[in-house]
């Protein structure tokens, strides 16, 4: 990002400056007082488990150039009243000089991707400035704004739910022109308490669209018809029905790592090979090229810039591990995304066993019992020759499964990442192991492990 002046950013929040000298500029922002960098921004936050106010003197001794905070802390500072709001506040004066497209982007699954697929999509029309990784909360998100410049052609916002109310302040400073909804599934569930609240949640992004915005969404997808009925704005779909405007033709796994999607846009029927796999990443392609060509791109050109996206890691990441493959997709997990995953190692033939890796998924609430039986269907619909379950809700995967008829001596349970590690080194050369579970299970590691 281009330098910004301490006491412009000050202003920009409506914060008061405080020990801040003249000629002061900030570099970027931090908010982990462990890993900021020298001339960012502190953003002190106070959180569930910790509050930023208390790391203020680390962050400052890291290099932070000054805090952005709440209440008086050493050094130089940003005093604000509501760190939420002042950040909502500097965003959206910013956006108010923006004159080009904002495609905001939000669902359960595949957000992070599909902005990617977006974002390399639109590059014919110049700078897209995008959400970063998964900067997608009501403290990260507002910062996307100040990467924008005088020559940015697009925005391309990821915007994440935690509960009712965070999508529609996340659109009140971002104002989108363009909002894409990939699906209504069961991630975060426990935040609001059913899939209708999850509908109602993800459809504040299209409850906030101009009058002569566009709304994008899934088909297929359960709420469809509830999603139709929210915005003001004409609205296009995608998806494999014929109904949808941006249909998807034919879908192929050429390789671990690369898939080509055959679709039709506006009666052009176009091609595109994507460096990710599952039918899952079909849609997320589908749904970039109708919001580029949307905003101006050729379908045609859309669909050849999709193998430039910047794909995130451990999102279906395929890693060589002496002669064996992995697939990880171990950064997040829901019943919907771990079915896509399980689909999907069922797509390619291997030399040798196809076995996988599944941890517990969290967040789940009342729904935990139910999506994990949902996985175990799917387990005993698949050819999986071995499974190794992490986690102590996957005991309902492994009972489901049983049930539905996989066999009990091929699905073991695991304690440890140490067990995990060791389910690995049994890898033989041609056999293929999807890794799939939440974050917080941090399988990576026994990858990591095994690979020294």
């Amino acid at each position: 990002m281009k330098p910004i002046a301490l006491h412009e950013f000050a202003l920009r929040c409506a914060g008061i400056a405080v020990q801040i000298p003249e000629g002061a500029f900030l570099t970027g922002f931090g908010w982990d007082s462990r890993t900021v960098q020298s001339g960012q921004l502190f953003l002190a936050i106070e959180g569930e488990r910790a509050d930023g106010h208390q790391f203020v003197p680390e962050a400052l001794a890291r290099g932070a150039i000054a805090t952005i905070a709440e209440r008086t802390v050493p050094g130089p500072h940003i005093l604000v009243e509501n760190l939420e709001s002042a950040l909502a506040h500097f965003a959206s004066g910013i956006r108010e000089s923006f004159a080009g497209p904002v495609i905001g982007i939000t669902g359960s699954n595949g957000k992070t991707t599909t902005k990617e697929f977006v974002a390399a999509a639109c590059s014919p029309l110049g700078s897209v400035k995008k959400s970063g990784g998964n900067l997608n909360t009501e403290y990260t998100s507002p910062l996307l704004w100040a990467e924008v410049e005088s020559d940015t052609a697009v925005v391309v916002a990821e915007m994440a739910m935690r509960g009712l109310g965070q999508i529609r302040h996340l659109a009140s400073f971002a104002r989108p022109t363009i909002g894409l909804v990939t699906m209504i599934g069961t991630a975060h569930i426990e935040k609001v308490g059913s899939r209708e609240k999850i509908a109602e949640a993800k459809g504040e992004l299209l409850e906030a669209l101009p009058t002569d915005g566009l709304a994008i969404f899934w088909q297929e997808d359960d709420f469809q018809g509830t999603l139709r009925a929210i915005p003001r704005c004409p609205i296009r779909t995608f998806g494999f029905s014929p109904d949808a405007e941006c249909q998807i033709l034919g879908y192929r796994a050429v390789a671990w790592n690369r898939s080509v999607v055959r679709a039709r846009l506006d009666g052009i029927v176009f091609e595109a090979t994507l460096h990710a796999l599952g039918r899952h990443q079909a849609l997320n392609a589908a749904a970039a090229v109708l919001a580029a060509h949307s905003v101006g791109v050729a379908v045609e050109e859309a669909a050849r810039c999709l193998p430039n996206a910047d794909l995130p890691p451990m999102r279906m990441e395929a890693r060589p591990l002496r002669g064996a493959m992995l697939l990880v997709d171990s950064y997040n997990a829901s019943p919907d995304s771990t079915v896509a995953a399980i689909k999907a190692l069922a797509e390619l033939p291997a030399e040798g066993r196809k076995l996988a890796v599944l941890g517990e998924m969290r967040e789940l609430g009342e729904f935990s019992e139910t999506g994990h039986r949902l996985v175990g269907r799917a387990v005993a619909e698949s050819p999986i020759d071995h499974v190794l379950l992490f986690g102590p809700m996957t005991s309902y995967i492994q009972s489901e499964a049983v049930r539905a008829g996989f066999p009990e001596g091929r699905i073991a349970s695991a304690t440890s990442l140490d067990e995990v590690r060791s389910f690995l080194e049994q890898l033989e050369p041609g056999d293929v192991a999807l890794f799939k579970g939440s974050r917080a299970l941090e399988l990576e590691k026994a990858v990591e492990a095994v690979a020294l």
